[in-house]
């Protein structure tokens, strides 16, 4: 039996960030498979190429078009792909939540603007969600990316900037929900459709992002059935036959778990938080190499 030959899609320069993808490729190696790494932009031969699955490609929404163009090409040329361009491309654009919401998961409020006008715009979002804070980013956004938190009197100062980042591109508006600075926010994830583990991403004083290359705390912790629910719930609607997803969820202030984000295509899997997910993650990507 041939090896099968496994590429990670990655990018040019992961130094600022910090993945345990080598974790799983360890174990496919063990299990006798051929595992690469390659930036997605760099133009590799895929023939030869089992299956390709996307992670670190932290740099997608810089260049979404020709990031969505390399997917289809995969597929195109009979290679596998997980997750697939398709749900990649439902889940580049934050209006995702829309659908979700419309499936009956409960999401932090959000507002979806093509372009922000003006800092009457932003006014106007501080006084329908009846908040003291604002988180403004792209609708297509990755690792935080031009994403602010802002005040009201923030906005008059701050609209030179806002007006150059989203003057000419679609945006959401969300309040700042409380328990992302108090409690943090729970992060499951999930293996071949199947739960495997939960964290909580705690921000470091002072901040409001949780991402480690923001300083920001991870731990393990143990998922209870409500949260698991809405996990269940909003993994459902993104869909069949996902290799690995992540859905991030922060509990409101009537105890609810509200969604953030549904993270499907270059999601942190936290592999090193739980004993036996690199070894998870190794064998559903050999079964579907196979």
């Amino acid at each position: 039996m041939m090896r099968p030959h496994i590429a990670f899609l990655s990018i040019a320069d992961t130094g600022r960030y910090i993945s345990d993808d080598e974790l799983a490729a360890a174990v496919l190696r063990e299990r006798g498979a051929r595992v690469t790494t390659l930036p997605w932009d760099s133009g590799p031969d895929w023939r030869g190429v089992d299956l390709v699955v996307i992670r670190t490609t932290w740099d997608y929404q810089e260049r979404l078009r020709e990031f969505q163009g390399v997917l289809e090409e995969i597929e195109a040329l009979g290679v596998a792909l997980c997750n697939g361009s398709e749900v990649a491309r439902w889940n580049t654009h934050k209006t995702y939540l829309r659908d979700l919401e419309a499936g009956g998961v409960a999401i932090v409020p959000t507002r979806f603007g093509e372009r922000l006008a003006g800092p009457e715009e932003v006014r106007g979002h501080f006084e329908h969600f009846g908040a003291d804070e604002l988180i403004l980013k792209p609708v297509v956004s990755a690792s935080a990316y031009d994403t602010y938190r802002l005040r009201a009197g923030d906005v008059d100062g701050l609209w030179p900037e806002l007006g150059r980042v989203f003057g000419a591109r679609p945006y959401l508006a969300q309040p700042l929900i409380a328990a992302v600075l108090r409690e943090g926010e729970f992060s499951l994830v999930y293996l071949d459709g199947r739960f495997s583990h939960a964290v909580l991403k705690r921000p470091q004083e002072g901040d409001f992002r949780s991402q480690e290359e923001y300083g920001g705390v991870i731990t393990a912790v143990t998922a209870d059935e409500a949260l698991l629910a809405a996990g269940e719930r909003a993994m459902g609607l993104a869909g069949a036959g996902l290799l690995y997803g992540r859905v991030d969820f922060v509990r409101g202030e009537d105890g609810r778990y509200l969604l953030m984000e549904l993270e499907v295509i270059e999601p942190a899997l936290y592999l090193r938080m739980e004993e036996g997910a690199p070894g998870r993650f190794a064998e559903a990507i050999l079964r579907r190499a196979g």
